[in-house]
C-alpha cells in the first residue's frame, strides 16, 4: 500500500509546475522515435511468427470433416485482435521499452542528474517522465495495429505455404461475421497498457537509490510489475467491455 500511494503521488506530481508546451514537444518527438520506431522490428518479428503459429496450431486442432477450413482464419482474426496483439505485444513492450525507461531514469538518479534539475527549479518528474508517458500512449496503439496486420498476414502465408488452408478460405474467414467492436476493444487495451508500462517503469527508475546494481534491479522490477499489471488490467477490461 505504501508503494501504491507513492505511485499515485508520483503521477500527481507529473502535472505540477509543468514546463511550457513547446518545451515538451521536441522531447515527445524524441521519445516517440525511441519508443515507437526502435520497437518496430521486434514487434514485426514477434507478430509474424505469432500469426503463423496460431494458424498452424488452430489447423492442427480443428481437423475434421464437419469443420470448414475458414474457421481457422476466424480464430486467428479474433485471437489476434482480442488478445494476442494487445497483450503479448504489451509484454514485449514492457521488456523492450519499460526496462529502457527504468534504466535511463535510474542512471540519471544515481548520477545526480535528477537532483541537479530539482536544484535548478525544474519539476524533474514532469520534465523527464511526462514525455515518455505521452509518447507511449501515442505510439503503442500504432504498434498494436501494425502487429495485428502482420500477425494476420503471417497466418495467411503460413496457411498457404503449408496448404492447411487456401488463400480464398482464409480471406473469407477474416470477413465472416466480423464484429467491428473488436478493433476499439483492442485499442482501449493498447492505451491502458501503454500507460501502465510507461508509468510503472518510470516510477521504478525515478526512485532508484544506491548504485549500478540497483539500476539493474529497478529495470527488472519495472518489467515484472508491468507484466503483472498488464495481466490484471487485461482481465478487468475483459470483464468490463465484453
Amino acid at each position: 500500500m505504501k508503494n501504491l500511494g507513492r505511485y499515485i503521488l508520483f503521477l500527481i506530481s507529473l502535472f505540477q509546475r509543468r514546463e511550457r508546451v513547446k518545451t515538451y514537444f521536441p522531447l515527445i518527438i524524441n521519445e516517440c522515435v525511441k519508443i515507437g520506431y526502435d520497437s518496430l522490428f521486434i514487434v514485426c518479428i514477434v507478430s509474424l511468427f505469432m500469426g503463423a503459429v496460431t494458424t498452424l496450431q488452430t489447423a492442427f486442432n480443428l481437423v475434421g470433416p464437419l469443420i470448414p477450413d475458414y474457421v481457422i482464419s476466424i480464430v486467428v482474426r479474433d485471437m489476434t485482435l482480442l488478445e494476442l496483439s494487445p497483450t503479448i505485444i504489451a509484454i514485449v513492450f514492457a521488456g523492450k521499452v519499460g526496462s529502457n525507461i527504468a534504466g535511463e531514469l535510474g542512471t540519471m538518479r544515481i548520477t545526480e542528474q535528477i537532483d541537479a534539475l530539482e536544484v535548478m527549479g525544474v519539476n524533474s518528474s514532469s520534465y523527464l517522465v511526462l514525455p515518455k508517458i505521452i509518447a507511449s500512449i501515442l505510439m503503442f496503439p500504432i504498434l498494436v495495429i501494425i502487429s495485428a496486420f502482420i500477425a494476420i498476414l503471417g497466418g495467411y502465408f503460413a496457411g498457404s505455404l503449408t496448404e492447411v488452408i487456401t488463400g480464398a478460405d482464409y480471406i473469407y474467414g477474416l470477413r465472416y461475421e466480423f464484429n467491428p467492436f473488436n478493433i476499439p476493444f483492442a485499442l482501449v487495451k493498447a492505451y491502458v497498457f501503454a500507460f501502465i508500462v510507461s508509468s510503472i517503469s518510470a516510477f521504478q527508475g525515478y526512485y532508484t537509490s544506491g548504485g549500478a546494481l540497483e539500476v539493474g534491479k529497478s529495470s527488472t522490477n519495472a518489467v515484472t510489475n508491468s507484466c503483472i499489471a498488464i495481466l490484471i488490467a487485461d482481465y478487468i477490461l475483459a470483464q468490463i467491455l465484453l
